[in-house]
């Protein structure tokens, strides 16, 4: 072949192999063996006395089962393939379906800061891969757990439905069981519960994410005014987190409204006043103030209460008022309803009572009918006297 020939052959050869450089590189491994062992985060780092987990997926271009085998294990260190919830020495693949399992690795707590690399290889099919994965023991990278809320301090009445929402946060590199508790003021009714979790005593919170965790208090009946504390427990593995919540009880307001001698009647002539006398008694647990009284008298009636006004009443203490009831001038005897109510300051503070009013025959009318009486037997005592002898 000459030298012109060769040129042309030359340049064809060239081209072929410049072709063949601009094609993909594909691992020997996976291209050979048609076996693939992989997990998404192949070095970590963790503190002493945890414990690690690699998520693992096993493809295969031919239908097989494939063993797993650990090697490089340090002293003390335990490690183990999970799949299904058991331990696991193969996993079947198919060329369209992978298969998955988990490596868990865990770490002594007298594990000193280094870098170890365990190996897993991976049989099956004819092919073999070999997957590395790469742990740094470093105290720092422990992590830690805690327990927050927005709103550490509520506010209401002894009689209110207290409710905090809190969150558990696991920011450890390993899933941790997590159970709740609460403790208060003696008495009260306080209650700590996994938010979606009502009837589960624990749960699992996973590393890096949280858990909703609520904490319901009820105060003991009579509970007075003032500040209790709740603290709240939450238990993950060997690790423990609080937080420390508050209640402000402002009290409860409640009255009720009576007579002295709880008689809820009275009477009178019409036209004519008649005192009754009302107690307000304060049933709470807070003072109740600018407490007032007052009458709902039938028409033409006339009510008149006084005080107009107390300034305060104390929890379990009384305030009397007088009311003066003026029956109308027309009212025929008989029972009528006088409605009364009390009312203070503060909502939900009210009280009501009704009293039976007897409204009686005026006395002048019996003086007027004994007068003609007197008169009838007047009369008949001088007509029998007068002709009762003819």
């Amino acid at each position: 072949m000459d030298s012109r020939s060769a040129r042309p052959a030359r340049a064809a050869v060239a081209l072929i192999v410049a072709a063949l450089a601009s094609l993909p590189f594909v691992g020997v491994a996976t291209a050979a063996n048609g076996l693939e062992l992989t997990t998404p985060y192949p070095a970590v780092a963790v503190a002493p006395n945890s414990k690690v987990s690699f998520d693992l997926t096993i493809t295969s271009t031919r239908q097989a089962s494939v063993a797993l085998k650990l090697s490089g294990v340090p002293t003390g260190w335990t490690a183990s393939v999970l799949g299904g919830g058991f331990i696991v020495d193969s996993v079947a693949v198919t060329p369209g379906k992978a298969g998955t399992a988990r490596l868990d690795v865990s770490v002594p707590a007298d594990a000193t800061p280094t870098t170890q690399t365990i190996r897993l290889t991976a049989t099956g099919g004819g092919a073999t891969a070999v997957l590395p994965v790469t742990i740094r023991v470093n105290t720092s990278a422990a992590g830690d757990v805690s327990l927050t809320t927005q709103t550490p301090t509520l506010t209401g009445a002894s009689d209110a439905n207290f409710s905090f929402d809190l969150q558990f946060k696991n920011d450890t590199a390993q899933d941790l069981t997590l159970s709740v508790s609460a403790t208060g003021e003696a008495g009260w009714d306080i209650k700590a519960s996994l938010a979606g979790e009502t009837q589960a005593a624990s749960t699992i919170v996973k590393a890096g994410s949280s858990q909703s965790v609520t904490v319901t208090a009820k105060a003991a009946a009579d509970t007075p005014a003032g500040s209790y504390p709740v603290k709240v427990t939450a238990q993950a593995g060997d690790r423990t987190a609080t937080a420390d919540l508050g209640i402000e009880v402002t009290g409860s307001y409640s009255m009720t409204l009576s007579t002295p001698n709880n008689l809820l009647s009275a009477h009178g002539s019409a036209g004519g006043p008649t005192t009754q006398t009302f107690t307000v008694t304060n049933e709470g647990t807070a003072p109740i103030t600018e407490v007032s009284v007052s009458g709902t008298p039938p028409t033409g009636w006339d009510v008149k209460v006084a005080p107009d006004t107390l300034p305060a009443i104390q929890p379990s203490q009384t305030g009397t008022f007088t009311a003066t009831i003026t029956p109308s001038r027309d009212a025929v005897a008989g029972d009528y309803v006088v409605s009364f109510s009390a009312k203070a300051a503060e909502p939900g503070a009210t009280g009501t009572s009704d009293i039976r009013f007897t409204v009686e025959t005026s006395p002048i009318w019996a003086i007027v009918g004994l007068g003609i009486i007197v008169l009838i037997l007047a009369g008949l005592f001088y007509v029998f006297r007068t002709y009762g002898r003819r």
